[in-house]
């Protein structure tokens, strides 16, 4: 597919489909967040830092329970995200909860067209790199949106992850840049139960092309950490070391699952 629109229409309607499984399931406990529970993990707790009266630009937002959580703590949120329909459950989510925030349906490519002014912060977290081609474009959206002096913050699965099959047997796909990688499924991490026919077109990038785009950019690396854990189970023959600390069976400790970038906008 040379079209990237197509690619990008696709991934919209595939979000779309699994907004509407993640939002009612047990995986995302939408009961639980509206009782009070801030959603964020211990990594972006414990490195972005204080966040109360800052504005805050959130990337990929999916349904927005992160960006609520980040406005529950103080700051002042504008959440995006390329699924109408994400989008749509953002603000139930919202009006729900009663916590003020903005919502926007917007490629991150297309921002600009979609939305003015600078952040004290721009995050974006778990699952987002792979959507998108184009990482020195990504990061010049992240750089143009942040405030000189001001904070990006990125907790993301490792890229060598994404080189294993699903159940981490054998190498499938290359870990430095790739070409656009098509994947059909029939289920959704957040509810495997839930039968739903998904095309997604992602595409790999190595940890050097991340760091790059950023420094090209303007931004300056405070630091790259990488992480033997997931928080999530999401993966096949996944093990809780510690509560809420998921490793792969067999290869425990073998690889890194989560990497997490600082970095901040020269002046």
């Amino acid at each position: 597919m040379e079209n990237l629109n197509e690619a990008f229409e696709g991934n919209r309607e595939s979000w779309n489909k699994r907004s509407e499984v993640h939002f009612v399931s047990e995986f995302y406990d939408n009961k639980s967040f509206l009782e009070g529970k801030i959603s964020l993990t211990e990594i972006e707790l414990s490195e972005l830092g204080d966040v109360k009266g800052k504005s805050l630009l959130h990337l990929q937002c999916h349904f927005g329970q992160d960006t609520l959580s980040f406005a529950r703590m103080g700051a002042k949120v504008t959440g995006v995200d390329l699924s109408d329909k994400g989008i749509e459950f953002a603000n139930v989510l919202k009006e729900k909860s009663g916590i003020d925030a903005e919502f926007i349906v917007s490629n991150v490519y297309d921002l600009k067209e979609n939305l003015k002014g600078e952040f004290d912060i721009v995050f974006t977290s778990f699952g987002v790199l792979g959507w998108l081609p184009d990482l020195d474009k990504w990061a010049e959206i992240v750089s143009h949106f942040l405030k000189s002096g001001g904070i990006f913050y990125i907790a993301e699965f490792h890229p060598i992850v994404w080189t294993f099959d699903s159940k981490f047997e054998f190498l499938e796909y290359p870990y430095l840049k790739s070409e656009m990688i098509v994947d059909d499924s029939t289920s959704t991490y957040g509810d495997e139960s839930v039968k739903v026919s998904l095309r997604d077109y992602n595409w790999n990038h190595g940890l050097s092309e991340v760091v790059n785009a950023l420094i090209k950019n303007g931004l300056e690396i405070e630091f790259l950490n990488e992480h033997n854990f997931s928080p999530y189970n999401i993966f096949e023959n996944s093990v809780e070391s510690s509560k809420g600390r998921f490793m792969v069976k067999g290869i425990e400790n073998m690889i890194p699952l989560v990497y997490s970038i600082k970095a901040v906008k020269k002046s």
